[in-house]
């Protein structure tokens, strides 16, 4: 029996029979009974696996994330990870680090912010507990931050690995987690509530987060630090700023030397793209996704010539192709030609960065900004036109939740 199980295949069919054995509705303690008799001890790779297999096979993502809590929890001490110490979690800094320390803090927040009240309100219904509880919940929404940086950091350099199928289910706790924290929110704000819904509700949503801690520091970190790289990191470090830190920020920069294959590539080495801040395209891909933009964008370089603009299905002023190139002061009215130097020149000396103005014509609402290009030195590098009609969205009332037919 334990040479069949520690072959490979059929270890994983065993543990993807278990998962579909709680789905099938067999009781909790005796599919724990039966992992601990039958495998002992779990990689972080085999999760992964499983899952995977598992949505590809069929089984929905939902069914996956109901099993999720589940199967974590029968894993508890039982995966061979658990106790090893993460070199990158004790990185000052490093996007693992930060992770890991606000996981600490999270834990720190519910145990002596948020449950001692609970407690206190469950036995006492004290106004004081109450608000107690509402400051601690305000606190743990910056958990949102968290759940934030991991899905858009993390995850899709997970998929470029292809891994895909833990940070599917896990993104769908995360939003679980987040309505059920501003629930309680609306509840502890409101002058009357079931106390008992209430207390059940908070105990559950609790038990939930801190299952989820246990999900990233024994198998979504082990899963990043064995399919990341070095650049990946680097990328994710980059980005971090941007998205934010949860209830604490780290004492010191992760910092390394950006390596020059990644800091110094060339156009032609991304395959014809065209390398932005962000991302690469082609450049049919770049005319296509300008031309697609729902507003005409023509731009004005240095020397004041007409040098782009855009050819969108809808345009709201005309303009030939004949006047790129065109001295921009003479694609204008002479009773015009003064407005539009005047902005030119407040870019060009730095004096201002943009300029707005809208008219009504022909049944628009046309709105027509300006804005001063510079690179990252702040040079002046020319003007940017942005014209769009925005009568349709000043008519727009009430929301829109649902994809038109």
């Amino acid at each position: 029996m334990s040479e069949l199980i520690n072959n490979s295949v059929t270890r994983k069919e065993k543990l993807k029979d278990l998962i579909r054995s709680l789905h099938d509705g067999v009781p909790f303690e005796e599919a724990r009974e039966q992992f601990q008799k039958e495998f002992g001890t779990v990689s972080t790779q085999e999760i992964s696996q499983i899952e995977k297999e598992l949505i590809k096979e069929g089984l929905p993502v939902a069914e996956v994330q109901r099993l999720c809590d589940v199967h974590a929890s029968i894993f508890k001490g039982g995966i061979e990870e658990i106790h090893k110490e993460n070199i990158y979690t004790n990185i000052i800094g490093h996007p693992l680090n930060v992770l890991f320390v606000e996981n600490r803090a999270i834990e720190k927040l519910i145990n002596e912010e948020i449950r001692p009240y609970v407690e206190t309100y469950a036995d006492k219904k004290d106004h004081n507990s109450m608000l107690m509880i509402r400051i601690g919940f305000d606190r743990l929404s910056e958990i949102d931050i968290h759940y934030t940086r991991k899905e858009n950091l993390f995850f899709p350099l997970l998929e470029k690995h292809g891994v895909t199928a833990p940070p599917k289910v896990m993104w769908g706790v995360d939003d679980e987690i987040r309505a059920e924290i501003k629930e309680i929110i609306k509840i502890t704000s409101s002058p009357s509530f079931v106390v008992d819904d209430l207390l059940e509700k908070i105990d559950l949503l609790l038990i939930k987060i801190t299952d989820m801690i246990f999900k990233e520091d024994n198998i979504l970190i082990p899963l990043i630090s064995e399919t990341l790289t070095l650049g990946d990191f680097i990328k994710i470090d980059d980005a971090t700023p941007e998205i934010g830190y949860c209830l604490v920020k780290p004492v010191k920069s992760w910092k390394v030397e950006q390596p020059k294959d990644i800091e110094n590539k060339k156009i032609d080495e991304f395959n014809g793209e065209v390398k932005f801040d962000a991302g690469a395209m082609s450049p049919e891909i770049i005319n296509a996704v300008l031309n697609t933009i729902p507003f005409d964008l023509t731009f004005v370089d240095a020397d004041n010539k007409v040098k782009y603009f855009t050819q969108g299905k809808e345009r709201i002023f005309v303009r030939p192709k004949t006047v790129i190139g065109r001295d921009v002061s003479m694609c204008h009215p002479p009773q015009s030609v003064h407005v539009v130097d005047g902005i030119v020149e407040s870019f060009r000396s730095g004096k201002k960065d943009h300029e707005d103005f809208w008219i009504q014509s022909k049944g628009k609402f046309i709105y027509i900004r300006y804005y001063a290009v510079r690179n990252a030195n702040g040079e002046y590098l020319g003007t940017l036109e942005v014209t769009q009609d925005i009568k349709p969205i000043t008519e727009l009332e009430g929301e829109k939740r649902l994809v038109s037919e």
